[in-house]
């Protein structure tokens, strides 16, 4: 089944009990087909079937009940880019079994839902659904991707999907930053490195892999391995899911420019790991000119299928907040998908009904990596590359970011803002959110230097709803951050660093260094 949207069926003239179909209820009223009086289908959770499930995998319990239809035919499919970004159809559209990254002009492609069939379900009917999946082992819906399974992939069979339950990451409510540090009572930070490899990039790769092994089935020698180039995060990302899957995956990453913990990580999932002497975009050079060669899927975010991914992490954070809409979403900017994804996920939430505003969008870009904000301060006039230098937020160490159009797409559509953050600010940034129990990664840093200029400014107000989107686990960059508290980083004071203090062995000396830091009474 495509999506957990049934049918009722009918034997002998007599209508059966609605199935769950996979954790999904199976609506027991067609919906009004006028989009005016739309209905929530009533549902009933009742018996899958009277096989003994805990006989059987979960992904067994799918694969056998992929036959049943819904009332609905979910469908998506490939279109230009330059179709969304002008609003006006050329007629050019492509299948998703279909091997390709950009459209006929050249440009980028995008993934289009059918929204009229959507449409055709309430909002309330979407919400409830989508409740019901959270926290759930149903395959393959458990996940905080595929339990918006019917806005991401809908044709796609559950049983080819590869998924380690990414997603629903916690949502934190900063509450001792925003008010100490901001004079904000609703700051809030999306965990999104809060996952199997310690990235956002999980939510695009389950969608991604997904896909190509849904290819492969179909044709084994039209995709033999997965490639992409990467800054660290995409690789690790790529590498897990591809080892899930079983399916051959190479990596082009740019020499001692990413972390060790990045690093080792496609090393241990057993990619084939190239360490070229380059930057990120020379290896995004070398990796389209090897899959334009070669049966080798291209993974990097010129390919649209990632997005559908990450747009779910805007839907989640609608979700987590009972479908009430921040005013504020700041999130850190490199290749630049991450912030169309986002606005695709909202926008799909306000077309559907869901919710009734869009948040107000900041990308948040590094300054020695800086052309969105470039172009940003000259009004959009004029997009220039540029050669990144380097910064400690290395995975958005991008000077030619392949999704620019996408990105100012969203950031127009939002009354949108690009702001930027020094090394040391986004460094400070870090380690004073730290402080109150956080533990960031650089690129959090940035995001979060970026918002404390904005509140400096009042362009965000201390009553404002803001969530910062956190895209990586501090743990994954340990060794910035040990630089940072040892004072081993030229140019940079550590206005926040928290060396150890080293002292003898003896009472006094303990005594001494405890005081001088809590200066605690006596006990009476």
């Amino acid at each position: 089944m495509s999506g957990g949207l049934g049918a009722m069926s009918h034997t002998a003239g007599t209508m059966q009990k609605p199935f769950v179909l996979g954790g999904n209820p199976v609506p027991t009223v067609r919906p009004c087909r006028r989009q005016r009086s739309r209905r929530t289908p009533i549902t009933q959770a009742v018996s899958a079937s009277p096989i003994d499930q805990q006989t059987e995998d979960i992904r067994a319990t799918a694969s056998r009940l992929a036959h049943w239809k819904g009332d609905e035919a979910f469908s998506s499919r490939y279109v230009p880019f330059s179709d969304v970004k002008s609003q006006k159809r050329t007629g050019e559209t492509y299948s998703l079994d279909e091997v390709r990254y950009l459209a006929n002009d050249g440009g980028l492609l995008d993934v289009e839902h059918d929204m009229e069939a959507l449409a055709k379900y309430s909002p309330d009917h979407w919400k409830q659904l989508f409740d019901s999946r959270v926290g759930k082992t149903h395959w393959p819906y458990g996940s905080g991707v595929w339990s918006k399974k019917e806005w991401v992939l809908p044709d796609l069979s559950s049983d080819d999907v590869v998924s380690m339950f990414e997603g629903n990451s916690n949502l934190f409510w900063a509450e001792r930053f925003g008010k100490e540090s901001l004079g904000m009572s609703r700051l809030w930070v999306k965990q999104c490195g809060w996952s199997p490899t310690g990235s956002f990039k999980d939510l695009g790769m389950t969608v991604l892999v997904s896909q190509v092994n849904r290819l492969r089935k179909l044709n084994p020698n039209a995709v033999q391995a997965v490639g992409c180039a990467s800054t660290g995060d995409t690789s690790a990302a790529l590498a897990a899911y591809c080892a899930a899957a079983g399916i051959p995956s190479i990596v082009f990453l740019p020499a001692d420019k990413i972390s060790l913990a990045q690093l080792v990580q496609p090393i241990a999932n057993g990619s084939l790991v190239l360490s070229i002497d380059t930057d990120f975009d020379g290896c995004m050079r070398l990796i389209r000119d090897v899959t334009a060669e070669q049966p080798i899927y291209l993974a990097n975010s010129m390919n649209s299928l990632r997005l559908e991914g990450q747009k779910t992490a805007a839907i989640e954070i609608c979700q987590q907040f009972d479908w009430q809409v921040p005013d504020w979403v700041i999130i850190p900017g490199g290749n630049l998908g991450n912030i169309y994804a986002f606005y695709k996920g909202f926008k799909m939430c306000k077309d559907l009904g869901l919710i009734d505003k869009l948040p107000r969008l900041v990308c948040a870009q590094a300054h020695n990596a800086n052309p969105l904000y470039q172009a940003y301060k000259k009004g959009w006039e004029h997009f220039e590359p540029m050669t990144a230098r380097t910064t400690f937020a290395s995975a958005i160490q991008i000077g030619d970011p392949v999704s620019i159009d996408r990105a100012i797409l969203a950031l127009e559509a939002t009354d949108g803002i690009v702001e930027e953050a020094t090394e040391e600010e986004l460094m400070d940034a870090a380690a004073r959110a730290d402080l109150t129990g956080m533990f960031n990664c650089p690129h959090t840093g940035v995001a979060l230097a970026a918002l404390i200029k904005l509140r400096e400014r009042n362009v965000i107000s201390k009553d404002d709803l803001a969530v910062v989107v956190s895209t990586a686990h501090g743990l994954k960059f340990t060794q910035s951050k040990v630089a940072y508290h040892s004072g081993d980083i030229p140019g940079i004071d550590g206005n926040f660093s928290n060396p150890p203090v080293k002292v003898k062995e003896n009472l006094g000396s303990v005594m001494d260094a405890i005081s001088n830091r809590f200066h605690l009474q006596p006990k009476h």
